[in-house]
C-alpha cells in the first residue's frame, strides 16, 4: 500500500477557554495533557500568577522556567535542559509574546502538548503557530513556522486586565496591521482561505475603529473584550487562514530591522509594527503615487493619537538616532528575503530611511522620478479609507 502525508492546516488552537478568572479552573483541562507541566514564565509573571496555578494544578506535579534573556537560542538550549530535568510531559507558556513564543517553540521542538495563557493583549502569540527568535540582545533573528497551534489556549480577561493599558494600545497596533499587509500580500489571491484571512483582516480593522477608544478608556468593560479578542483570537484566526503568505509585508519588516538598534527596546512590538503601517503607506504614496494610500496614512494618525500609538521615531525614543544607525536598521529591513519585498515595487534603504523620517509628512502623491520603484500599480484596496 502507497502511503502519503497529508498536509497540515494550523489553523487554530485545539481548544480556547477563555472568561474572567478561568486561569483558577483549568486544571482539569492541562492534566489531559500531562502530568508534569513546565511553565515558561518570566519571574515578574510567576510572582503574579503562582497562587493560582498552585491552586489550579495542586494536583500536578509542575516546576517553573524562565526564558532569560530572550526567546533566544541560548535560552532555548537552557529550558531543554529544564525540560530533561523535570521529565516535563507538557509545555505551559504564560505571558507576553515572547515568552509565549519561546514555550511554542520549546514545546514543537521537544514534541510535548502546548499550552497558552498570555498576561496581555498585545499580540496574537497565544494563537499562532510562528514563534519569532531573537539574539540576546533582543534583535530579530528569524521566525519559525511550528508543527501546529498551542493544543489549549487559556485567555483569562482577569488576568489580561492586570497588565498596563499601553499593552492594549500595542495589541491594537499589531492587529490592525493584519489588515494593512495581508491586502497587499494576498489581496489578488484565488484561495478560498486567502480571500476569508483578508476579508477577515478587513473587519478586524473596522472593528479596532469602532471599539479601540471606548476600550481604552474602560478597561474591563464590554468594548474592551471584544478588543482584547480581536487582539489575541481574531488576529491569530486571519494568521492561520492565510498562512505566512498572508502575514507580513512592510510594517513587521521594519519593525524587525529596529529591534537591532538598542534605543528601541523601550518599545513594545506592537508600537514598533503600528510605526512600521505608516511608513509602508508613505512607501506606497512615495513610490506609486497612491492618493487613497496618503488617505489612509492620514486617517491613521488621526487614530493614533486618539489611542496613543507612536507616529514617529521620536515617538519611539529614536529621536535622537544617527543617520548611521538608521541605515542599519533600514537596510536589515531590506535584506534578501525580508518581507518588505511583498510590495509591488523595489525599495531601496535609502527610500526606506525618506519613509521613516516622514511618516506625518503632509499628504503628496507625486509620483518621485526615481526608476527604483516599480510602475505597477497597488490593485487591492489595503488603504480603502474608513471612518473610525
Amino acid at each position: 500500500m502507497t502511503s502519503f502525508t497529508l498536509p497540515a492546516l494550523t489553523i487554530a488552537p485545539g481548544q480556547v477557554v477563555r472568561g474572567q478568572g478561568v486561569l483558577a479552573q483549568i486544571g482539569d483541562s492541562i492534566a489531559r495533557l500531562g502530568v508534569r507541566p513546565l511553565i515558561v514564565a518570566s519571574d515578574r509573571t510567576w510572582s503574579l500568577i503562582e497562587p493560582i496555578c498552585r491552586q489550579s494544578l495542586a494536583d500536578l506535579a509542575i516546576a517553573t522556567a524562565t526564558y532569560k534573556p530572550d526567546c533566544s537560542e541560548a535560552a532555548l538550549a537552557k529550558l531543554h535542559q529544564a525540560v530533561q530535568r523535570h521529565q516535563a510531559d507538557v509545555i505551559i507558556g504564560v505571558g507576553g509574546g515572547k515568552a509565549l513564543d519561546t514555550a511554542k517553540l520549546l514545546a514543537d521542538q521537544t514534541r510535548l502538548p502546548m499550552v497558552t495563557a498570555p498576561t496581555s493583549a498585545a499580540t496574537c502569540a497565544a494563537w499562532t503557530a510562528l514563534s519569532n527568535v531573537y539574539s540576546d540582545q533582543g534583535a530579530f533573528l528569524y521566525d519559525v513556522g511550528l508543527a501546529r497551534c498551542p493544543d489549549l489556549l487559556i485567555l483569562d480577561y482577569g488576568l489580561i486586565a492586570t497588565a498596563p493599558r499601553r499593552t492594549l494600545a500595542a495589541g491594537i497596533g499589531d492587529a490592525i496591521a493584519k489588515w494593512y499587509e495581508a491586502s497587499v500580500s494576498s489581496g489578488a489571491s484565488e484561495q478560498t482561505l486567502i480571500i476569508a484571512a483578508v476579508q477577515q483582516a478587513r473587519v478586524l480593522r473596522d472593528i479596532l475603529f469602532q471599539k479601540a477608544q471606548t476600550a481604552l478608556a474602560e478597561p474591563g468593560g464590554a468594548a474592551w473584550r471584544e478588543v482584547v479578542d480581536a487582539s489575541v483570537l481574531l488576529a491569530g484566526v486571519i494568521g492561520g487562514l492565510g498562512g505566512a503568505q498572508c502575514r507580513t509585508v512592510a510594517a513587521h519588516a521594519v519593525h524587525n530591522g529596529l529591534t537591532h538598534l538598542l534605543a528601541s527596546h523601550g518599545s513594545l512590538h506592537g508600537e514598533k509594527v503600528a510605526f512600521g503601517i505608516l511608513v509602508q503607506l508613505r512607501l506606497e504614496e512615495m513610490g506609486l503615487g497612491n492618493q487613497l494610500a496618503a488617505a489612509a496614512r492620514q486617517q491613521l494618525l488621526q487614530f493614533y493619537g486618539q489611542i496613543g500609538l507612536p507616529k514617529t521615531l521620536e515617538d519611539l525614543g529614536l529621536g535622537e538616532i544617527s543617520l548611521i544607525a538608521l541605515k542599519q536598521a533600514a537596510e536589515i529591513s531590506c535584506q534578501t528575503g525580508s518581507d518588505i519585498h511583498r510590495l509591488p515595487f523595489s525599495v531601496t534603504p535609502e527610500q526606506l530611511m525618506a519613509a521613516m523620517v516622514s511618516t506625518t509628512a503632509p499628504t503628496s502623491v507625486s509620483r518621485p522620478s526615481s526608476t527604483s520603484f516599480s510602475q505597477t500599480e497597488v490593485t487591492d484596496s489595503s488603504v480603502e479609507e474608513v471612518q473610525p
